[in-house]
Parts: C-alpha cells; structure tokens; sequence
C-alpha cells in the first residue's frame, strides 16, 4: 500500500461516516476518491451547478449558503472537520441547492456517485449514517420554515433571570428614578430633624452624622456593583435581540427565495401549457387555411 493510500486510509478512519467499516473496505474506497484543498474564500461548488459527488471535510470549515444580491449570502450551516456536505446532489441528479464556501484554508476528500453507491452496496450502513443526516438537516429546514420565529426578546431573556438578578435590576431601575431621589431626600431630611436635638433630648447620630454618612457611602458602595450587573445584563438581551432578529430575517429570505423559484416554476410551466394550446389551435387553422375553397 502506498504512503498517499495510507494517508487517506487513515484520514478516513477519522471519519464519523465510516466508523466501523473494516480496513480492507476503507483501503478499496481510497483509491477512489479525489483529494482537493481549497484556500479560505474559494468556492467548492456554486448554487446551481450540476453535481454528481459529495465531499468529507478532512480539516478546515466550510460555510453552504445560498447567494444574494450584492455579494449578499443566505447562510445556512457551518461545516467542520468530520462532516460531510453535497450529498443531495448524489440521490436526485439535479443541481446544486446551494453554495459550499471555503472559510479557512480546507482539505476535502471527494466522492463521486459511483464510488458512493458502489461503497454502499457493499456497506449498508454508511447509506443509514447519509439518511440521518439528510433528515437532520430537512428537520433544521423545517423548523426554521414552519416554526414562529418571532418572540418577544424580553421575555424570552426574562425567563432566564435568577431572583438576585431581578433584585439587581429592580435596584439600578430604582437608582435612576425620581422616587430614589426623593425617597433618599425625605430620609435625609428626617435623619437631621430626628438627630437635631428637638426631637430626642439624646440624638443617637448627632451632627455631623457620622453615622448617617456611614450608611450612604455603604450604599454607595453597594450601588456600584449593581448597576455594573444590570448593565451587562442589557448588552445580553440586546445580544438577545439580534439573534431573534438574525433569525427572523434568515427565515424571511429563505421564505422569499422559496416562493420566487415557485414563481418561476410556475412561468415556465404556464408558458409550457400556453405553448401546447397554442400548437393544438395551430394546427387546425393551417389545415383550414390549406383545404380547397368550395
């Protein structure tokens, strides 16, 4: 055995798709497919091209997505070392559904249709392992187009909050109010009136209240932290927001672009059907037209 067939003997051992399958089955499967390594940025395959093989990430990611307008792409999965990618392609011999984007430099193993179903009939499983994933990934598509993605960020981030967050929270709500301020003036005030000497004949913190200043630098102190809390707590639920709105606008394009490939679908086979009936009421007018006049 060559030192290239070892190599990827072994990269394919590494592979979840063919755990299990037995040495000499790896080694015939490596004479077959074909090695590629792409640079970050490069296109492995372009939405709508024909394809006839699959591709096993060896190392490196791989970002499928759909393209856009103005250099605008739809993404749709992110794809790592292990994984495998453009498998439809192999079952339904129709082009590809979307784009496979190098984002690091990678290293793919491809497998073409024949290799595939050659392997298959003699490794059963593997076929198990592909329809798994298929409809993992069908699942994630549907979820995304038949599930309600909008949601109220604040109370999906609200739920996850612990009563000592809540308490911090109420606390930086109630420091920047109108209510803490007079709230801490009418205690103020009443502090110096109690400890003036009308009040009690003994005041318990007579000026300068040194006491009374103990306290609000205690609270002062205890503020600070709070509201630190309750701030980092606003950039997570504005992180909240964005991913909400993330997928509300992934699921809005991917709803857009199923509905104008509908659309066209439906003018090519409306001008199909036009184009027969125009053919049927053709034929009889030139038969009319080259009959003799009575």
């Amino acid at each position: 055995m060559s030192a290239h067939l070892q190599d990827i003997t072994r990269l394919l051992e590494n592979i979840d798709l063919f755990k299990g399958i037995n040495k000499t089955d790896l080694h015939s499967l490596a004479q077959s497919v074909i090695r590629h390594r792409y640079q970050a940025g490069q296109l492995i395959f372009n939405y709508g091209d024909i394809g006839s093989s699959m591709y096993i990430v060896v190392s490196g990611d791989v970002n499928i997505h759909i393209p856009g307008e103005e250099s605008r792409r739809l993404s749709l999965k992110d794809i790592s070392s292990g994984e495998h990618f453009g498998e439809v392609a192999l079952f339904d011999n129709h082009p590809r559904t979307a784009s496979a984007l190098a984002t690091t430099t990678v290293e793919v193993l491809e497998l073409t249709r024949e290799t595939l179903l050659d392997f298959i009939k003699r490794q059963p499983e593997v076929a198990i392992t592909l329809l798994q994933t298929l409809s993992g990934r069908l699942r994630q598509t549907d979820a995304l187009l038949s599930q309600r993605v909008s949601k109220n960020a604040d109370v999906e981030f609200e739920k996850r909050l612990t009563w000592k967050e809540h308490v911090a929270d109420r606390v930086a709500e109630l420091n920047g109010s109108w209510v803490f301020i007079i709230l801490l003036l009418g205690i103020t005030m009443g502090w110096m009136i109690v400890n003036s000497g009308y009040v009690l004949k003994f005041p318990f913190d007579p000026y300068p209240y040194v006491f009374f200043n103990l306290l609000l630098a205690t609270l002062v102190a205890l503020q600070g932290p709070l509201i630190v809390m309750s701030q980092n707590r606003q950039a997570s639920k504005d992180r909240t927001h964005m991913n909400i709105d993330y997928e509300i606008n992934l699921k809005n394009e991917v709803n857009i672009e199923t509905l104008l490939r509908e659309l066209g679908e439906f003018r090519m086979e409306s001008n199909h059907r036009l184009g027969k009936i125009e053919t049927q009421f053709r034929i009889p007018a030139d038969r009319l037209n080259d009959s003799p006049s009575s």
